[in-house]
């Protein structure tokens, strides 16, 4: 059954994949990006001559773009079946050397604009008693790591995000899921498209050579990984188009994608889940 799935950021990366991936399996797609006759002119041109998509102007950092956009939606067709946050920037580097102004860049862009989305189209998905949202995540969000402090940070907020609403939903009908990826060969991680990076020189500077040593091998750990198991960005819009597809009722409250973590995620996830379990019992 063809679904009306609202996607944010998919000028590149996991987005364009999805908007691709989605179309081809007959769903409806409109597709969310900045600059549609800007900047990104190109891949909105490019996705808009897909069958079944519409591209549409969306900063996510602006409540009056994403409230426009749900309505033109709306409108349009009737109805928002599917929600899917993916848009968002990285960052790296030491967490003392970040403005707290970069920081809270950083969370406008990954955390809030979340929120935004969610306010936005749970009204109409309400109304309907129908709804699934994806929020793209991290592999690593549900702990941290050296030198990506306020990014993890941000995702790990997503992830409480989703993991709130499937309770608060419940009656409505609405199912939320996070996908957990890896590392991923993707804008967001090969410099080609900027991301919040701390900002402030001077203490990057006092760390000195050590700091910088640490990073660089952190990140050589990372990239060697992603090649040495190929990772393939397809992967996480094969998980979307199958999160679609399932029966409600059936969709998993979280979906890592992470070859790299060889099952670890998955167990730390139901690990997890066993101790909440344990938690909110003794509170009930």
């Amino acid at each position: 059954m063809s679904s009306i799935i609202l996607i944010t950021g998919t000028s590149t990366g996991f987005g364009k994949l999805m908007t691709i991936t989605l179309s081809e399996a007959g769903h409806t797609v409109i597709a969310g990006m900045r600059g549609v006759n800007g900047k990104n002119a190109e891949p909105a041109k490019e996705l808009s001559a897909l069958p079944n998509v519409e591209v549409v102007e969306l900063e996510i950092t602006s409540e009056e773009s994403i409230q426009k956009a749900v309505a033109h939606t709306l409108a349009k067709y009737g109805k928002i079946d599917v929600l899917i946050n993916n848009a968002a920037v990285s960052g790296f580097g030491l967490l003392e050397a970040y403005s707290i102004g970069q920081v809270k860049n950083m969370f406008d862009v990954n955390f809030f604009s979340v929120l935004r989305t969610y306010q936005a189209v749970l009204p109409s998905m309400r109304q309907n008693k129908n709804g699934l949202i994806i929020n793209i995540t991290s592999g690593a969000s549900g702990h941290t790591l050296p030198f990506m402090i306020p990014y993890l940070a941000s995702k790990f907020g997503v992830e409480s995000i989703t993991e709130g609403m499937q309770d608060e939903l419940s009656d409505y009908g609405i199912e939320n899921v996070s996908i957990q990826p890896g590392v991923y060969p993707t804008e967001m991680n090969n410099g080609s498209k900027s991301g919040m990076s701390a900002d402030k020189l001077e203490i990057i500077e006092e760390y000195g050579n050590a700091a910088t040593q640490k990073f660089n091998a952190l990140g050589a750990a990372l990239f060697g990984k992603m090649a040495t198991y190929n990772m393939n960005p397809q992967t996480i819009a094969d998980g979307v188009l199958k999160l679609v597809n399932m029966e409600m009722g059936t969709r998993p409250l979280r979906l890592p994608l992470d070859a790299i973590a060889e099952g670890t995620d998955i167990e730390f996830i139901n690990a997890r889940a066993e101790i909440k379990s344990k938690w909110v019992a003794k509170y009930n």
